[in-house]
């Protein structure tokens, strides 16, 4: 698969089927996102993979009850460990370059024919008590990870003439 069928076969799956994600798969989405950019090369962003029921059930309380964290066979929390770094834009690095990486994952889930849904709802200190995450790291997102119980009808997008403008701002 290209890059552009890639991107565009991406949905946010939220539900999974039960069967486990291949170690060769699961290595290759992580892979992904350990290649990606990342200012100044700091390579910040560490990945916990989840795949205990339990663990991914108290990731589901601590996600907003949203229950296909539970379901999916893989949870990845994309976390960083730098969280300081300004860049000379002004904006903070660490949850660019951990989305980034997340968004690496997801597109060569895809490529393995595996769906994700990334989530930013969730209680970061739940998060952190369930898996011992130290207090000056940063989880940035929850990554489910597995195959798609169903595919969801893609979502609409603005125009291409609503997002995009040349050579300067304008409304």
């Amino acid at each position: 698969m290209d890059v552009r069928k890639a991107i565009q076969s991406r949905q946010s799956i939220r539900a999974y089927d039960s069967r486990q994600v291949e170690e060769d798969k699961l290595l290759r989405v992580l892979e992904s996102g350990i290649l990606s950019p990342s200012a100044k090369n700091r390579q910040e962003r560490r990945f916990i993979i989840i795949k205990d029921a339990n663990t991914r059930k108290l990731l589901c309380e601590a996600a907003s009850n949203q229950k296909f964290v539970a379901e999916a066979p893989v949870v990845i929390a994309a976390c960083s460990v730098e969280n300081e770094y300004i860049m000379p834009c002004g904006q903070l690095a660490y949850p660019i370059d951990t989305a980034i990486a997340v968004d690496h994952m997801t597109l060569q889930a895809v490529e393995e024919g595996l769906g994700t849904c990334w989530i930013g709802a969730f209680d970061e200190k739940k998060v952190k008590a369930i898996l011992h995450i130290p207090d000056d790291v940063r989880v940035v997102a929850l990554l489910p990870l597995g195959y798609a119980l169903t595919i969801p009808r893609p979502v609409p997008r603005k125009s291409f003439d609503e997002i995009v403008v040349w050579e300067k701002w304008s409304r």
